[in-house]
């Protein structure tokens, strides 16, 4: 049996040690203050990443990767890989996704590419790329790690906060949920994924209350097999969270994570989410 690659994008919010864990190859988008373009995750942290946006007189720009980029990391796996898993963020949110289909055309004569969209984002994306990884560690072949990502999608649950609604509103990614914005700028809606758009979950208007709200929408989900935490500076309250949370999955850790550059982007300061997987 063929080694199978997995490739994901630096919005599945992985740590570096279950990237590591996992020989998971993370493609990175980009994000542009002014005249600067950084790397996401690799010369741009979270944390210097809010620094940047608490102290930039504009906000920032967020771009894909080429597929030029892609084609390279392709080719670079082929010289060790026989075939490549690649699973992106929701094509409805990025660009991301149609320049891996690029680069995976481009690159079929020297290895099979499978690129799959994960409709989702952050930490449910990531546990799509896990998955991945344990079925390739497994033996299976790509095209049916694809077939079964592509059936899963379903599986995954992503339900987040921000502290505050003009970044949502001003990067344009709100969708359906430009119905809760208006001029209420101090609601703290909880949000979620829906076939790869955000849209409104529930309504709140404090920050206690929509952390109740995060725990809540997970306690209702049958046959959790995993949760992960995703913040943004907040690492005690994502802790706190993270404990109250343990409960629904007692033989898996919670995941910690801080939201990456590219999804703050969007949700600014304070945002703090969860993201599940449940077999379904």
């Amino acid at each position: 049996m063929g080694q199978v690659a997995i490739v994901t994008d630096s919005t599945a919010d992985l740590p570096v040690a279950l990237l590591a864990q996992h020989h998971i190859t993370v493609v990175p988008l980009s994000v542009v203050f002014g005249d600067t373009s950084y790397d996401e995750g690799v010369d741009l942290s979270s944390d210097r990443f809010l620094e940047l946006l608490q102290s930039s007189p504009t906000l920032p720009t967020t771009a894909h990767p080429s597929a030029t980029r892609f084609e390279e990391v392709y080719r670079s796996l082929a010289e060790s890989h026989d075939e490549i898993v690649s699973i992106h963020i929701s094509s409805r949110l990025s660009g991301t996704m149609g320049s891996a289909e690029v680069a995976a055309a481009a690159v079929a004569e020297t290895i099979p590419v499978y690129a799959v969209d994960s409709l989702s984002s952050s930490l449910a994306l990531g546990f799509q790329a896990i998955l991945a990884a344990e079925l390739a560690q497994g033996g299976l072949p790509a095209v049916k790690i694809a077939e079964r990502l592509r059936a899963d999608t379903g599986s995954y649950e992503a339900v987040f906060f921000p502290e505050t609604l003009e970044y949502l509103q001003k990067g344009g990614r709100v969708g359906k949920a430009q119905a809760l914005l208006g001029s209420v700028l101090s609601l703290k809606p909880i949000l979620r994924m829906d076939e790869g758009l955000i849209v409104p979950h529930e309504r709140t208007r404090t920050r206690s209350r929509a952390m109740n709200g995060l725990l809540e929408f997970v306690q209702h989900i049958e046959h959790v097999t995993r949760v992960g935490v995703m913040h943004s500076g907040d690492l005690e309250g994502a802790q706190a969270l993270a404990a109250r949370l343990q409960p629904q999955t007692p033989d898996t850790d919670v995941t910690i994570t801080q939201f990456g550059s590219v999804l703050l982007t969007h949700l600014g300061p304070g945002a703090m989410g969860v993201a599940v997987r449940a077999d379904r």
